[in-house]
């Protein structure tokens, strides 16, 4: 119609709301009026329209169909705007999810310039350090062919029967010792001269009356040829060890003066003096034949007053009946319960009056407490002898001792005296084992004698079954004193404190009595128990005073599961789970730590506590958890080598601090540590989310499969190197191997099934910066006790103390990967074999056995799920029972249960704490 073709469509919003209006007002009543007569007014071609009141018939039903034809028209028209509408819609909604990813796009580049931009400050400030390094970066010691200038000492004044001190007191380790012999950047070598060769030089003298060399001597001459110290070129030797067990002056004075390398006066020699009674070492050290030793150190259980020459010769521990090599926790009884059957015991002969009298009437007053027996011919235990269930007591349960039960010890006579042990030496034992405290009291006869061999069996005999040694007398010189602290180990009393025993040994706690017991066991297993033992610890001795370094532990060989030829394929592109994007730490090319840098610091400022406190002197490592740090200042003044403080030193919250890695120590990485087991997929997963992560210094994948990876596996790059390492064999011990490709302290053992985010392995690693000693993880773990059958169990519900932090996900010090190898007992190790489990455990009960300290754990984790992973081992019904079984069997081996409780968790500083909204977190979410 000619008054519609003319609508246009700016008056399309009228229109529409008129015809709808209209359109209601057809369907409903002809008579009903519009809402608003304005509208109607303005639109004079629809009152036309309506006005129907006139029309009838034809006229009216044309209207309608007009009115109908009108109504199509518009709704066509609407549905195409409407449709035109929501494509637009559509176009907006597309626009702004470009929009958004690309403010997100801009954020992830705003924070990758951040990065680039600290990390080429850090380069910078890398660069500057390296130009201006005035100490040089120390490797390992080589080998050095030593000088053979050899200096010409003063004349040793003449020899003087009368005053015999003149030349005794002569000699000390700067007038005596050679130091040219022993470069301090050559490896400590020692050449030991066998029984035969000076034999032979001497066979005039032992024709006709030769003695059989003893089995004690055969055994210590083997121990010495399998010495890694040992060499056969005496150009090459630091000390020259010769061993003596006929202590007869004339023989003595003619072996040494035949003797090839004595170089004239016996320097830089060790002379092992085994004499076969107290009265043969007399008549050497107090004789005209002391001149026979020259400068030569003396070694031997049995030394008196006025021969001894203090840091110059050595007082050795009891050897000839140590333990044999291996298992020597088997030997042991526990260090628990704290108090045992008696509180102090003593079975030998006759000795001071006074003494003996005072001790007889402690036990005659407490008879339950004190057992003292000063008379080989009274039977212990009034008159009775142990029956063979007593017998078999001693062999039974947990405790496997050796006991010799029917030999006549060589030190024993019949005089009564000390010097006799009363060939008890089941009974001895037993009462050892009963004993909280043994007595070793000095002998009255000699007041010269400041140590023999009795003294030092009882007190090998002591420490071996667990009873503490208490020295009656102040003379006493024990073993090696010069390097161990036996004021941890024993208890002197003077001897006219005799009548306040009873009242001293009361006194002491079960915290102390366990301090002490343990000390002693430490101290047993590590220096005296084997006679391997005890040579390693009279060698360490040596070198630590001539202050030359240890042998350096050997990294294990990492060969890799790809051929040389074989180049595994790249995956090119790979997506990551997305994360909040946050700046938590520069982009860094890998660096090592420093390491061997403490080679000869550490003989002067940490040998008490490598001796006393860790009890490792035996082996250089790289770096330890011990290291010593500076004063906050130092870094500022002088000392800033490697540093990178928070803004430069004035801190700051999230921004300040995400750019640098702060602390007390200088900056470093880690190394990831990830065993896995035909689970490529999942490993492949597991790498993929390790791309960009700060700090990380490389990947090392424990491959424990006998099956090589596929060859056409694609291996993810994720900006660090990933070192497929072949494992010898099928062992979760191969997650704690120290390979040779691991160049960091800090280490990161991680399941191949575990997810954790970029900011909380970040965060463990800080936190882990500041208790390297410590493990320091996620998952946590507790040991509970047994209230109706007693032992420990395992047990990972959730808790408020927490023992262990589970190795799938923690950081450790590399130190510890050589101790689980080389020095823990291997019988953990064949257990972790056997069940196929607890390696996590073991390394546990390491950490808290050297540092006395419980694991820390970081974040709210408790534990990880992998929705898309085969079953694991741990859903194995009997896992749980075997992680019983390992926790009491490794607190068998250990004598006791390291493991300790913790109730704390480590979160960031400002987790939950309200700042300016211009500040931000250390992590958002940590």
């Amino acid at each position: 119609m000619p008054y519609i073709r003319g609508f246009g469509t700016a008056r399309l919003d009228h229109l529409l709301a008129g015809i709808r209006k209209l359109t209601f007002n057809i369907e409903v009543s002809v008579d009903e009026n519009f809402s608003s007569e304005q509208d109607i007014n303005s639109h004079p071609w629809i009152v036309q329209l309506a006005d129907v009141d006139k029309l009838k018939g034809v006229e009216l039903k044309s209207r309608i169909e007009e009115l109908l034809r009108i109504k199509f028209s518009v709704t066509s028209e609407l549905r195409e705007l409407e449709a035109k509408r929501q494509h637009v819609q559509s176009e907006i909604a597309l626009l702004n999810r470009r929009l958004e990813e690309a403010k997100m796009e801009a954020g992830k580049r705003r924070n990758e310039l951040d990065r680039l931009q600290i990390s080429l400050q850090q380069a910078k400030v890398a660069e500057k350090e390296a130009m201006e390094r005035n100490t040089p970066r120390l490797g390992r010691p080589k080998p050095l062919a030593p000088l053979r200038n050899i200096p010409t000492y003063p004349v040793l004044p003449e020899y003087n029967s009368k005053t015999p001190n003149n030349f005794i007191k002569y000699c000390q380790m700067d007038s005596c010792f050679d130091y040219s012999m022993c470069p301090i950047s050559s490896r400590f070598h020692f050449y030991v001269y066998t029984m035969t060769a000076y034999a032979n030089q001497t066979k005039t003298m032992f024709s006709g009356n030769e003695q059989p060399t003893s089995n004690s001597i055969t055994n210590l001459q083997e121990v010495l040829r399998n010495n890694q110290y040992l060499t056969r070129d005496y150009l090459k030797a630091c000390i020259f060890l010769l061993i003596i067990d006929e202590c007869e002056p004339v023989k003595m004075a003619q072996i040494t003066k035949r003797l090839p390398h004595w170089f004239g006066d016996g320097r830089n020699h060790v002379v092992w003096m085994s004499c076969s009674n107290s009265g043969s070492y007399k008549e050497v050290l107090q004789s005209d034949y002391l001149k026979n030793f020259g400068r030569a150190i003396i070694a031997t259980e049995t030394i008196f007053k006025d021969s001894y020459r203090t840091k110059f010769d050595l007082v050795v521990s009891h050897w000839k009946k140590t333990l044999p090599s291996g298992e020597i926790w088997t030997h042991l009884p526990s260090i628990v319960p704290a108090k045992r059957k008696y509180l102090a015991t003593y079975l030998g002969g006759e000795t001071d009056h006074y003494v003996q009298s005072e001790l007889l009437k402690i036990q005659q007053d407490d008879p339950q407490s004190f057992v003292f027996q000063f008379s080989c011919n009274i039977p212990l235990y009034q008159g009775k002898k142990p029956t063979q269930s007593e017998e078999n007591e001693i062999n039974s349960g947990n405790f496997k001792g050796e006991i010799d039960k029917g030999g006549k010890n060589s030190e024993n006579s019949a005089n009564g005296k000390l010097s006799s042990l009363c060939e008890n030496d089941l009974l001895r034992t037993r009462l050892l084992i009963d004993s909280t405290f043994s007595l070793i009291i000095l002998p009255p006869e000699d007041y010269m004698i400041l140590s023999s061999d009795i003294l030092q069996l009882r007190l090998y005999e002591s420490l071996k079954y667990g009873a503490i040694p208490m020295i009656i007398g102040n003379r006493f010189e024990p073993p090696f004193s010069e390097v161990i602290d036996w004021s941890r180990i024993i208890i002197t009393l003077p001897s006219a404190r005799i009548t306040e025993i009873h009242y001293l040994l009361k006194s002491f706690t079960d915290t102390d009595l366990l301090a002490l017991r343990k000390n002693g066991r430490l101290a047993f297993e590590n220096y005296f128990s084997t006679m391997e033992k005890v040579v390693e610890t009279l060698l360490a001795t040596l070198r630590t005073r001539i202050g030359v370094p240890p042998n350096p532990y050997k990294d294990f060989p990492s060969p890799s599961v790809f051929n040389e030829t074989f180049v595994p394929l790249k995956l090119d592109t790979f997506t990551v789970d997305p994360e909040e994007e946050e700046n938590l730490g520069p982009i860094e090319p890998s660096y090592p730590s420093l390491s061997f840098a403490r080679n000869y610091s550490t003989i002067f400022l940490q040998k008490y506590e490598f001796w006393n406190t860790y009890f490792q002197p035996f082996k250089l490592y790289p770096y330890t958890p011990w290291d010593l740090t500076m004063s906050s200042e130092a870094k500022f003044r002088g000392s800033s080598l490697g540093f990178r403080p928070i803004a430069g030193g004035a801190g700051g919250s999230g921004k300040e601090f995400s750019q640098s890695i702060g602390g007390n120590l200088p900056k470093e990485q880690f190394t990831i540590v990830m065993l896995t087991y035909e689970r490529e997929q999942v490993l492949m997963n597991s790498l993929q989310r390790l791309f960009g992560l700060p700090y990380l210094n490389k990947v090392v994948v424990v491959w424990n499969s006998p099956q090589n990876p596929l060859p056409d596996l694609r291996w993810p790059d994720i900006g660090v190197p990933i070192h497929v390492t072949k494992a010898h064999k099928n062992s979760l011990n191969n997650r704690f191997i120290p390979y040779d490709v691991i160049e960091t302290e800090a280490l990161l053992s991680i399941d191949d099934d575990a997810h954790l985010r970029h900011d909380e392995i970040v965060f463990g690693f800080r936190v882990w910066r500041e208790n390297r000693d410590r493990i320091v993880g996620f998952p946590g773990r507790y040991h509970a006790w047994d209230q109706n059958f007693g032992g420990w169990l395992y047990n990972s519900n959730y808790s408020c103390e927490l023992s262990m932090v589970l190795t799938g996900a923690a950081f450790y010090h590399k130190v510890y990967s050589y101790l689980y190898t080389y020095e823990m007992p291997s019988a953990i190790r064949d257990k972790v074999d056997e069940l196929m489990n607890c390696e996590d455990i073991a390394m546990n009960f390491l950490v808290s056995h050297v540092t006395q300290k419980p694991p820390v754990k970081v974040t709210s984790r408790w534990t990880f799920r992998c929705p898309g992973c085969p079953v694991t081992l741990s859903e194995d019904d009997s896992h749980f029972q075997e992680r019983h079984h390992c926790i009491n069997f490794f607190s068998q081996v250990y004598g006791y249960t390291p493991l300790l409780y913790t109730q704390f968790r480590a979160d960031s500083i400002l987790f939950k704490t309200r700042i300016p909204h211009d500040k931000q977190k250390c992590f958002k979410y940590i």
